[in-house]
């Protein structure tokens, strides 16, 4: 299980390494492709604009991602209490296919005690030969001191780098209290779509639609 995790974060950080590759390709093909070759010292001068993208990433925080999901609202995270049994975790996970969901102290709608996930369902219950029906969700969930967390300030590439270096793949968010859950494809989604946003803009700017 170790091995399998270690796998994931490295395979992560490829993706974004590769990602911010591909980008500057096809940064610098569109600019050939619309300056027509004529005037290459300008040309060239204008891909220094890949630096932007990477600014613009820097600038995008995990509020930035909550809002997109729609969980900018306290309570619209999906979760459960440490008393539930893991069958019905599971299947409120399936049903709304996520891999985790939050786990609230008793009585408190605010305040985290930890967090339950697919990987801790086989580890601690297929793993060990237990019967979901009968486990607690507070026996196997990985407890609040144990987490790691990031708050709504944290830029989803800080955030991605946490993951990677923590082989994890589910963050809560934390501002003195939950307000929501981050996965890595969460952030992934977001760098993509982020770094299309900023090519378009640059095809635009390039065939003269900003002045």
């Amino acid at each position: 299980m170790q091995y399998s995790g270690f796998l994931s974060a490295n395979i992560m950080q490829g993706l974004i390494q590769g990602l911010r590759s591909c980008w500057q390709e096809r940064i610098k093909l569109a600019i050939l492709r619309n300056s027509g070759g004529h005037n290459r010292k300008n040309m060239f001068s204008r891909t220094g604009s890949v630096e932007t993208e990477e600014k613009g990433l820097e600038n995008i925080t995990v509020a930035d991602v909550l809002i997109t999901k729609g969980e900018e609202n306290v309570g619209s995270w999906l979760w459960c209490r440490v008393n539930d049994n893991v069958d019905d975790a599971m299947k409120n996970m399936a049903q709304h296919n996520i891999g985790s969901l939050v786990v609230l102290k008793p009585g408190d709608q605010l305040h985290i005690a930890g967090i339950i996930t697919e990987r801790d369902y086989l580890r601690k219950i297929i793993g060990q030969g237990r019967s979901p029906k009968y486990t607690r969700v507070g026996e196997i969930m990985t407890d609040e001191n144990k987490l790691i967390t990031v708050k709504s300030d944290t830029s989803i590439l800080q955030a991605m780098q946490l993951m990677t270096d923590n082989h994890i793949r589910h963050v809560p968010v934390i501002d003195g209290r939950i307000v929501g859950m981050v996965s890595i494809v969460d952030v992934v989604r977001a760098v993509v779509e982020q770094q299309n946003g900023e090519l378009k803009r640059l095809n635009d700017f390039i065939k003269g639609e900003y002045y």
